[in-house]
C-alpha cells in the first residue's frame, strides 16, 4: 500500500537554531541582548514572493501543456491498438479462436486456470480500491490491523478479515513457491554463466576442430574420385511448395563427384498438385546427370522419422558410408561436403559433423529478430561448447553429416517421439559415438515468420524433449557410459534446460508476479524481476551484437513465449495428446542473394534451350502442358489470417490488473514490468506479431 506521507507534525515543530547568548556590560549604555536566531537580513528570502502573476500563469500553462501532451499520446496509441482490434476482430474476415481449431482442445486446462487467477485478481483489485479510497492503508513492510474499538462499518471489517487471512493463509504457499522458482532462476543462470565462460575461452584461445592436410589430394590422377567416400543426401519434405525446388537445386549444386553421390527427395506431399512439381524438378536435373530419385510413401506413418527410416532401408543405401541430411528449405553451399566429411577420416569413433544454420529472412520482421537471438545463442555458445568440451549435443535435424554405421548401431530412426533428431543422438551418444560442431560452416534457412507457425514449431521442440526423457530415463539409467555423462544427460540436457527452463519461467514472471501484487507478504525482491533478467539476456544477445537494440523486446517476448514452452512441457511429460501432434512449420520461400542470381542463371538457360529445343516430341509437349497447367493451379493470392490466442489474452489482462495494484502500492520498477509484460502479451494474443498465416 502507498505510504501516508504526513508532514503536519515537522512543520508545527519548534526547531531552535543557536545557542541563546546573554551579553552583559559594564556600560550602561549597553543593553542585554538575547539572540535566538539567525538575524532577518541572513534569512533565506521566499522564491514564491519573487514571483509575478505573469509568471505563476506561464508556468500553469507549461504544466498544463506536458498534461495535455501526455494525455495526446496515451489517447493516440490507445486509437491505434483499438483500431488493430477492430479490423482483426470486426472486418478481419478468417479470424479463428484457437480453441476453434484446436481438434483436442490442448491447454484447456491451463486456460481454465489462468481465467480463475484474473477473475480472482479483479475482484480483490476492486476490494484494494475501495479501501486505498477510504484511507485504509495496510501493506509492508508491517502489517498493521486495527483495534475492534477502530472498526467502522462492515466493508472496514470485511477487509481487515482478508487483510489477516492473506498473511497466515495465502502469503506462506506463494512464499514458499517462489522461493523454489528463485532458486531454479539462479541454477538456470549460472548453467549459461558456465556456457557462456566456455564459450569465451573457446574463442580466446582459437580452438576448432581442423582437417589434418588434403584427404582428397591422390597422387594417381586417375583414380582420385576414389579418395572421395560414397555419400547419400537425402531431402525430406511434406507438402512444401513454396521452398522445394530452391532445395534440391541447392543440393544437385553440391562440388562432389557424381559417381559417389546420391540424392534421395523424399516426398510425403498429400497434394497431388505438389508431387508433380516436385517429380518434374527432379526429372528436369535427373536429365542434367545429377545422380538424384524421387521417393514417396502412401501412408505416411511415422512423420519425418518414418520417412528417414523407409529410405534408409533401401537395398542400395549399404553402398554408402555417410548420409547428409537436409530439409525442404535448407540451402547448402557448393563446399559443404568438403568442409564436413573430411572430419570422419582417421576418426572411427565419429558419429555426426553438425553445420551451423544462417538465417535468409532474420531482417523480414521483428518475430524473425527475436528467433535469431535465441537460435545464435544455441549455436553459437550452447552447441559449440558442448561439442568442444563434451563431443556431444543434441541433432538439429538437419544441416548435419551422419555414419550410417553409426545410425545402425544405435538403432535408426525410431517414430516413438516428435524429435527423432534428439533421439539418435542421445542413443548414439549411449553406445560411445562422438560429435563435432562446425561453427563456421553455416547452411542457409528460414525462420517461421509467422507468429502461428512459431508457436506450433516451439510447441513441438518442447514436447518432444519431454517425451524423449521419459523413453530414455530407464536407458540412460542402465548405460555402461560414465556416471559423469549419465549426470549430464539426466540433470543438465533434459531436466535443466528442457524441463526446469519453461517451468520457472512461467510459473515465476506469469503467475507468482502478478499475484504477489495483491500479497504485498510475498514480494519478489527488485533483482529478481530486473536484475538477473537484465543480465541473463545481455549474455544470449552477445552472439549476435547487431540485435541490442531489441534487448528489451526479446526480454518480454521470451516470458510471453514461456506459456506455450510450458504448455508443450506439461503435454509432453504427461502423454497429452497434443505432444503427438506434428505440424510442417509453414515457409516463405525466401532466399539468398546469390541463390537468386543462381535461378535467374538457370532461368535464362531454360529458355535459350527452349528456343533451340522446338522439334520437341509430343510427349515431351504434354508434360510441359502439364507442368504449366500444375503451376497455374496454385494460388497466386493467398488469404491472410489470425489467430486470438486466448490464454495469451487471459495472462495479458492479469498482468495489466497487476500493474494497476502495483501502482497503487507505488512500485515504480514492478509496475512498469508488469504493464510493459501485459501489453506484449496483449499483442502476442491479438497475433499483431510477426506476418499472417495464409
Amino acid at each position: 500500500m502507498a505510504p501516508r506521507l504526513d508532514f503536519s507534525n515537522w512543520w508545527t515543530k519548534d526547531t531552535q537554531k543557536g545557542t541563546p547568548v546573554v551579553v552583559k556590560m559594564e556600560n550602561p549604555a549597553f543593553s542585554v541582548v538575547e539572540i535566538n536566531g539567525a538575524d532577518a537580513a541572513f534569512r533565506p528570502v521566499e522564491k514564491s514572493r519573487g514571483k509575478n502573476a505573469k509568471q505563476v500563469t506561464w508556468v500553469l500553462l507549461l504544466r498544463a501543456h506536458r498534461a495535455v501532451g501526455c494525455v495526446t499520446w496515451f489517447a493516440t496509441v490507445l486509437w491505434a491498438l483499438l483500431g488493430a482490434i477492430k479490423k482483426r476482430l470486426i472486418h478481419g474476415q478468417g479470424v479463428a479462436m484457437e480453441s476453434e481449431s484446436d481438434k483436442l482442445e490442448k491447454g484447456k486446462f491451463l486456460f481454465r486456470v489462468i481465467r480463475v487467477f484474473l477473475v480472482t485478481s479483479l475482484a480483490v483489485l476492486a476490494f484494494e480500491v475501495v479501501a486505498y479510497l477510504q484511507g485504509w492503508h495496510f501493506g509492508n513492510p508491517t502489517l498493521h490491523i486495527p483495534r475492534t474499538s477502530d472498526l467502522e462499518g462492515l466493508l472496514h471489517l470485511a477487509y481487515v478479515a482478508w487483510l489477516t487471512f492473506r498473511a497466515e493463509y495465502i502469503a506462506p504457499p506463494i512464499q514458499a513457491l517462489s522461493k523454489f522458482c528463485v532458486v531454479l532462476f539462479l541454477i538456470q543462470s549460472v548453467d549459461r554463466m558456465v556456457l557462456c565462460l566456455g564459450c569465451f575461452w573457446i574463442k580466446y584461445r582459437k580452438v576448432k576442430p581442423k582437417i589434418n592436410g588434403d584427404p582428397f589430394k591422390s597422387d594417381d590422377v586417375e583414380g582420385s574420385a576414389s579418395n572421395y567416400p560414397m555419400v547419400l543426401v537425402q531431402i525430406p519434405m511434406c507438402n512444401e511448395r513454396e521452398v522445394y525446388d530452391q532445395s534440391i537445386s541447392a543440393v544437385c549444386g553440391i562440388d562432389w563427384p557424381r559417381d559417389r553421390l546420391l540424392i534421395q527427395v523424399l516426398d510425403d506431399s498429400d497434394d497431388e498438385s505438389i508431387q508433380w512439381l516436385i517429380k518434374e524438378e527432379v526429372s528436369k536435373w535427373s536429365q542434367k546427370g545429377i545422380n538424384i530419385i524421387y521417393r514417396h510413401r502412401l501412408i505416411r506413418t511415422g512423420y519425418k522419422a518414418g520417412n528417414l527410416n523407409s529410405a534408409m532401408s533401401c537395398d542400395y543405401v549399404k553402398d554408402y558410408e555417410f548420409v547428409a541430411i537436409f530439409d525442404a528449405d535448407f540451402q547448402p553451399n557448393p563446399d559443404f561436403l568438403k568442409r564436413t566429411v573430411p572430419h570422419f577420416k582417421d576418426n572411427p569413433e565419429l558419429g555426426l559433423v553438425q553445420a551451423r544454420w544462417s538465417f535468409v529472412n532474420k531482417d523480414e520482421n521483428l518475430l524473425t529478430r527475436l528467433q535469431n537471438i535465441n537460435l545464435c545463442f544455441h549455436f553459437e555458445v550452447e552447441q559449440q561448447v558442448n561439442g568442444v568440451f563434451l563431443s556431444f549435443f543434441g541433432f538439429n535435424g538437419t544441416a548435419g553429416v551422419w555414419r550410417i554405421k553409426a545410425l545402425e548401431e544405435s538403432g535408426g530412426w525410431l517414430e516413438r517421439t516428435t524429435v527423432e533428431d534428439m533421439d539418435i543422438a542421445v542413443r548414439a551418444h549411449l553406445n560411445g559415438w562422438k560429435f563435432v560442431f562446425l561453427n563456421d560452416v553455416k547452411v542457409p534457412c528460414e525462420v517461421p515468420e509467422s507468429y502461428e507457425a512459431y508457436r506450433k514449431q516451439q510447441h513441438r521442440w518442447h514436447s518432444g524433449p519431454m517425451q524423449l526423457f521419459r523413453l530414455c530415463l530407464p536407458a540412460i539409467v542402465k548405460s555402461k557410459v560414465s556416471a559423469w555423462k549419465k549426470a549430464n544427460l539426466i540433470l543438465l540436457f533434459f531436466l535443466l534446460r528442457k524441463l526446469i527452463l519453461p517451468f520457472y519461467s512461467f510459473t515465476l514472471f506469469c503467475i507468482i508476479l502478478p499475484l504477489t501484487m495483491f500479497v504485498p507478504e510475498a514480494e519478489l525482491p527488485l533483482w529478481v524481476i530486473c536484475y538477473v533478467p537484465v543480465f541473463m539476456s545481455l549474455l544470449n544477445i552477445l552472439p549476435a551484437p547487431k540485435s541490442f537494440p531489441f534487448i528489451v523486446p526479446y526480454l518480454l517476448f521470451e516470458n510471453t513465449m514461456s506459456v506455450t514452452k510450458f504448455n508443450a512441457m506439461v503435454s509432453g511429460l504427461f502423454q497429452l495428446g497434443s505432444s503427438y501432434e506434428w505440424v510442417v512449420t509453414k515457409k516463405a520461400g525466401r532466399s539468398s542473394e546469390s541463390d537468386l542470381l543462381a535461378a535467374a542463371e538457370r532461368e535464362a538457360k531454360s529458355i535459350e534451350q527452349q528456343k533451340i529445343h522446338r522439334g520437341a516430341s509430343d510427349s515431351d509437349l504434354m508434360e510441359s502442358q502439364k507442368l504449366v497447367e500444375h503451376k497455374e493451379a496454385a494460388p497466386t493470392t493467398v488469404k491472410k489470417t489470425n489467430k486470438i490466442y486466448k490464454k495469451e489474452l487471459t495472462l495479458a489482462f492479469l498482468l495489466l490488473t497487476a500493474s494497476i495494484r502495483s501502482l497503487l502500492s507505488a512500485q515504480g520498477v514492478h509496475f512498469y514490468f508488469l504493464l510493459f509484460q501485459g501489453v506484449t502479451f496483449l499483442l502476442v494474443g491479438l497475433d499483431l506479431i510477426g506476418e499472417q498465416m495464409s
